[in-house]
């Protein structure tokens, strides 16, 4: 019997690159019973896109991969000062291959066939460690943002953001993807309950897209009756 993650794990973010469909099926399915959000990538490409553009908790990364290898990928991956874990799946199981794979960034290396259990198990140690060791720095497509410098890039531009800007972008970059309510957002940024009325929170946005858009397309969407989405340009 499977031991269920702790609560904070519960909604990791894991991106798995395999381009076999059946190991691919099996993995998101059990990953998804297990409370993680998953995307599949079937090829190399498809794969560097979603590592380069989204923020993710843990990747699993196999090595043979069409038009590009996952060992390029993962130097592609670290060259990027990425820290977060990627477990290697692979049928290469030459110690040769493990050393091979380690070094170049792997956190692990797990050969197939492999137990589900023990793949788990495996996560579940690197998305604690990962947890102990919060990240300094929070990015999504070409935007860069280090906690510590409170310094702020897109595209390697310098932004000049006020303190509200700044808190409102550590909160999207946190929340990739999710549409964030108004209320929420306001709760967190301005620690006060929304009203419904005030538009201070659009005269934020505004600027804050002013400053973003100014080096690229818009990220920042807005979700008609719902609140914001940090994403891709949509269409």
């Amino acid at each position: 019997m499977l031991v269920r993650r702790a609560s904070k794990m519960m909604d990791a973010r894991v991106l798995i690159i395999e381009d076999e469909d059946a190991i691919a099926d099996f993995l998101v399915r059990g990953l998804r019973e297990e409370g993680f959000q998953v995307t599949r990538a079937a090829d190399g490409d498809v794969g560097w896109r979603l590592l380069h553009n989204e923020a993710w908790d843990l990747v699993l990364l196999d090595w043979w991969l069409p038009h590009t290898e996952g060992i390029t990928l993962l130097r592609r991956f670290r060259s990027e000062n990425e820290q977060t874990p990627v477990i290697f799946l692979t049928a290469r199981d030459a110690v040769s291959d493990r050393v091979h794979g380690l070094d170049r960034g792997a956190d692990d290396y797990l050969c197939k066939p492999f137990a589900f259990e023990e793949l788990l198990a495996r996560m579940n140690v690197h998305l604690r460690r990962a947890e102990r060791t919060p990240p300094t720095e929070l990015k999504f497509a070409d935007v860069h943002l280090d906690l510590l410098t409170q310094r702020v890039t897109r595209a390697g531009q310098p932004l000049v953001l006020t303190s509200r800007e700044h808190a409102l972008l550590v909160l999207l970059l946190r929340h990739p993807d999710e549409v964030l309510a108004k209320s929420r957002i306001y709760e967190q940024v301005w620690d006060d309950s929304y009203d419904g009325f005030s538009n201070t929170l659009e005269v934020h946005v505004m600027e804050l897209r002013k400053k973003l858009e100014a080096f690229g397309p818009r990220l920042i969407h807005t979700i008609r009756n719902r609140g914001y989405r940090l994403g891709q340009p949509i269409g």
